[in-house]
């Protein structure tokens, strides 16, 4: 993993997008509002279409070789030496440091350094490349914010996600007890340890939910889809939704176009 201090570039004219497996199934909106939030920042977005898995489960299951095929896939998918700006800390922290091992001492080896320094994950790219200014034109709420592991350990983006909540003059960040602990759900973790994930999304939502937030947001898919089916079990009115679509709803208004 790079431990080095990241220099970020001035503002291109044109970005890729990389939506995440989970946001291309189960809330394509999310995709959607963050390339509005893109383009109200003043760069051109590019979606590919043929983009599938970063490589992260093989990965994080022990499948190397597996996770290799995928990357080298994916890597392919963006010729351009414009930033991917992906959707979600934790595979953002996958294409972004864990490529380089993946492929550290092969023929692969600058191809993968080369492609890795263009990911950035959107909060990150939001508030460092872009340096977006936002101006709130929705009424006054109050909201918690989840992180997921890896955006907070490996991509330290649980800071640009404070910073843009923090520009709405008519939004409260209330804080949760125990904030960096894990929902749970780290991916397949929760299929292998199912009474472990069960239990810690538990005290998750219990403290979610003892914060009196009319809202939960988190920028990343895979850590909503498992604290919003736990509040649905436990018939609790919270819900969590993406941070790219209460972006643009305080901006533009709901389900803006």
């Amino acid at each position: 993993m790079s431990s080095a201090i990241r220099i970020y570039p001035a503002k291109p004219e044109k970005v890729y997008i990389y939506a995440t497996c989970l946001v291309d199934m189960f809330s394509p909106q999310s995709g959607l509002d963050a390339i509005r939030l893109l383009e109200l920042a003043g760069v051109e977005v590019i979606y590919v279409p043929k983009q599938t898995c970063c490589g992260q489960p093989a990965y994080s299951s022990g499948y190397e070789d597996d996770a290799r095929t995928t990357a080298l896939s994916q890597m392919a998918l963006f010729p351009e030496p414009w930033p991917v700006v992906v959707l979600s800390g934790s595979c953002g922290g996958m294409m972004h440091h864990h490529y380089r091992r993946l492929f550290a001492g092969s023929e692969h080896q600058q191809q993968a350094e080369q492609f890795c320094d263009r990911v950035f994950e959107l909060t990150e790219f939001l508030v460092q490349v872009c340096r977006i200014r936002l101006s709130d034109q929705g009424p006054a709420t109050s909201v918690v914010l989840h992180t997921s592991c890896a955006a907070r350990r490996e991509m330290k983006v649980h800071i640009t996600a404070r910073q843009l909540l923090g520009q709405l003059d008519r939004v409260e960040l209330r804080e949760q007890a125990y904030e960096s602990e894990c929902c749970g759900f780290g991916g397949t973790f929760s299929v292998r340890h199912p009474a472990i994930s069960e239990a810690m999304v538990q005290d998750k939502t219990q403290h979610l939910n003892d914060t009196g937030a009319a809202q939960l947001i988190s920028a990343d898919w895979g850590c909503l889809l498992n604290i919003n089916g736990a509040f649905e079990y436990q018939k609790k009115e919270m819900k969590g939704i993406h941070l790219a679509s209460f972006l643009l709803e305080r901006l533009e208004g709901p389900h803006a176009q």
